[in-house]
């Protein structure tokens, strides 16, 4: 039921973090898997590791920012592995201070690699899934899906975004046999998340206070819920956004 043996994924931002996490929670399974990213020797890098685990990889280089960088990405995907069955949506990208501090072109940058880009993705995957028949998209939100902080509107507005577009797109194409459902990660151990305890006093602490699992994530905690929404396990899941947080969101 778990078995990805013979499929193909894509994931964007798939060069580290979270994104490698997922894909090699992919590759484990047994898909072949594209690694894409601005950084292409940070992609080939990380296809040679998944490698390793006897699936086919390629590296991808994108900037999710631009509609034709995306539309080749997955037309070279589909080039070079034959076939796209699942599609990882997840660059994505944070800019941390108050909201009066935000200019317009930040605000236009983050809302671009972080919401329009899957957008764009989904529309270039569609086709080549519906020759499939069929497909399964994970979209990357966040615990900023839920809960509003002060120090990230563009970020929190991208990310409850995401959860609204996975739905709609749940709704138009699963008479197609697509699956789309988000993922809301909570606080990951990720350079982008190291970051975020230099800029946020206290952050680390509040963190932790509230996470009923004790502590901070690790990006192969996302490995599993990857493979559940990619495989036939999830046929019958769509238009969901489920939190992979240790319990954060549990609290009240």
């Amino acid at each position: 039921m778990f078995d990805l043996t013979g499929k193909v994924a894509l994931v964007t931002g798939g060069n580290g973090g979270i994104g490698e996490g997922m894909a090699r929670g992919l590759a484990m399974a047994g898909a072949a898997v594209a690694v894409a990213g601005r950084q292409q020797d940070k992609n080939a890098a990380v296809a040679a590791r998944l490698a390793a685990h006897g699936v086919r990889t390629i590296a991808v280089q994108v900037d999710v920012r631009d509609e034709a960088s995306c539309r080749a990405m997955v037309d070279e995907t589909v080039r070079g592995l034959g076939r796209l069955d699942i599609l990882v949506n997840n660059a994505g990208i944070n800019i941390r201070k108050a909201p009066e501090s935000f200019t317009l072109e930040e605000w236009h940058t983050i809302i671009q690699t972080n919401l329009t880009s899957i957008f764009v993705s989904c529309l270039a995957a569609l086709p080549h899934m519906k020759q499939a028949g069929g497909g399964k998209i994970i979209n990357i939100g966040s615990m900023l899906s839920i809960f509003g902080a002060s120090f990230a509107a563009p970020y929190a507005a991208s990310k409850g975004g995401v959860v609204q577009l996975t739905k709609s797109l749940a709704t138009s194409w699963g008479r197609d046999n697509i699956q789309v459902n988000a993922v809301l990660p909570g606080s990951i151990e990720t350079p982008l998340t190291v970051q975020a305890k230099l800029d946020v006093e206290g952050h680390h602490e509040r963190v932790l206070s509230r996470t009923p699992a004790g502590r901070w994530g690790v990006p192969e905690d996302l490995a599993g819920i990857a493979v559940f929404l990619a495989s036939r396990a999830s046929d019958f899941v769509t238009g969901t956004a489920i939190p992979v947080d240790g319990g954060y969101s549990a609290q009240g």
